[in-house]
C-alpha cells in the first residue's frame, strides 16, 4: 500500500503585508532553511518598490505564512514565499500563492516567474502542483549553502 499524506485544511485570512509583520517573517523564515532569508529591514523596504505585491497569512492574528513578489509590465516574480512549520500541509501556503496569483492576474500579468533550490523537492513539487513549469536552472543562484536555482514559471490566462 503505498503512504498517504494527510492533508488538514484550515481556515486562514489572507491581507497586505504590513511594515510591522517583518519581524513575525523573519521569525518563519528562521523555521524554513530552504526559503531564502532576507534581512528583516529588507521586508520593509521591500513594500516600497514599484510593482510589489507582499500579502501574510494569519491564523488566530498571528502571522502564519507570507509571499512577496513583484511587477515589471505583464511579467511578475514571485520572490519568497513561506509558512510555519506547524502550518505547513495545511493549505496556507497554496492560499498565498492563489490570492498573489489572483492579484496578479487582476493587474494585467501574463507569466509568473520564480526561482526554487534545486533540491527543495517539496517546493517543486508544491509549484508545479500549481501550473508552474520547470524553464531553466541558474547555477550558484543561492548562498549558505551555494546552490542552483530552477526557474519555474506559470502562465496567466
Amino acid at each position: 500500500m503505498a503512504a498517504e499524506t494527510r492533508r488538514e485544511c484550515v481556515e486562514v485570512t489572507i491581507r497586505a503585508f504590513r511594515p510591522g509583520d517583518a519581524a513575525a517573517v523573519t521569525m518563519i523564515l528562521r523555521q524554513a532553511p530552504e526559503a531564502a532569508n532576507w534581512p528583516e529591514q529588507a521586508y520593509r523596504e521591500a513594500l516600497d518598490w514599484p510593482g510589489v505585491l507582499a500579502l501574510v497569512s494569519e491564523d488566530d492574528g498571528q502571522v502564519t505564512g507570507f509571499i512577496l513578489g513583484r511587477q515589471v509590465g505583464d511579467e511578475s516574480e514571485i520572490l519568497n514565499l513561506a509558512v510555519t512549520a506547524v502550518g505547513r500541509r495545511r493549505g496556507q501556503g497554496a492560499a498565498l500563492l492563489k490570492a498573489a496569483l489572483d492579484e496578479f492576474r487582476s493587474r494585467g500579468v501574463n507569466r509568473v516567474f520564480l526561482e526554487v533550490r534545486e533540491s527543495n523537492q517539496t517546493g517543486i513539487a508544491f509549484y508545479e502542483e500549481h501550473d508552474f513549469s520547470k524553464t531553466g536552472r541558474r547555477a550558484r543562484y543561492y548562498r549558505d549553502p551555494d546552490e542552483a536555482a530552477m526557474v519555474m514559471e506559470r502562465k496567466l490566462p
